[in-house]
């Protein structure tokens, strides 16, 4: 079933427009195949971006924190790099271009998605502590992008490269996964200390 892709706010498309008509921006950017890019730029696949906040109760659901959206930049039939746009308290401005192995994963992940059976906002969900992106497909394809929040119906799609331990590519229950993840980034006791 195709994913239903949430529109990204006009002045986040706008910003990345922006930045793809400056000259020294596309030089200046440290995405080799961006600054090699033939012909028209092209901005699509808008996914909002979202931090992973660990439950605040044992067995609880996460959160997610929005913090930006990623449009993937095209040329011809290649995905050269992603323009990310990050909210500030003027409204969303271009935050950077970046290319890498998250893109091309965000591809095979997108595609891999869109063969489930039932229909899935997406976005990208990112675990800082872990440096771990993934896939998140929302339950409610049709909720508010800028708010939703973790259901115990989505899934996860983590995306490669994966931490040791994770499969990149694995489609699996938010609330699986979450709880893994949750675990993995609370601090071990520090030596000597009672546990």
């Amino acid at each position: 079933m195709p994913l239903l892709v949430p529109p990204a706010p006009p002045p986040a498309l706008v910003s990345v427009l922006a930045a793809l008509s400056s000259p020294s921006a596309v030089l200046e950017a440290r995405t080799p195949a961006l600054r090699a890019a033939e012909g028209p730029l092209t901005p699509e696949h808008p996914l909002p971006v979202h931090v992973f906040e660990p439950a605040a109760v044992p067995g609880g659901l996460p959160q997610a924190r929005l913090t930006g959206w990623r449009f993937h930049i095209r040329s011809g039939e290649l995905v050269a790099a992603a323009g990310e746009t990050v909210l500030t308290p003027d409204g969303w401005v271009f935050s950077r271009f970046s290319e890498g192995p998250f893109l091309t994963s965000t591809e095979r992940a997108l595609r891999q998605a869109d063969l489930l059976p039932t229909a899935y906002q997406p976005h990208l969900l990112s675990v800082p502590g872990l440096y771990m992106l993934a896939l998140w497909l929302h339950s409610d394809p049709r909720a508010d992008a800028a708010t939703a929040q973790p259901d115990p119906l989505d899934l996860l799609v983590p995306l490669a490269p994966a931490p040791p331990g994770i499969t990149s590519h694995r489609v699996h229950r938010l609330v699986d996964l979450a709880s893994v993840l949750s675990v993995r980034l609370v601090p071990p006791p520090l030596a000597g200390s009672p546990a």
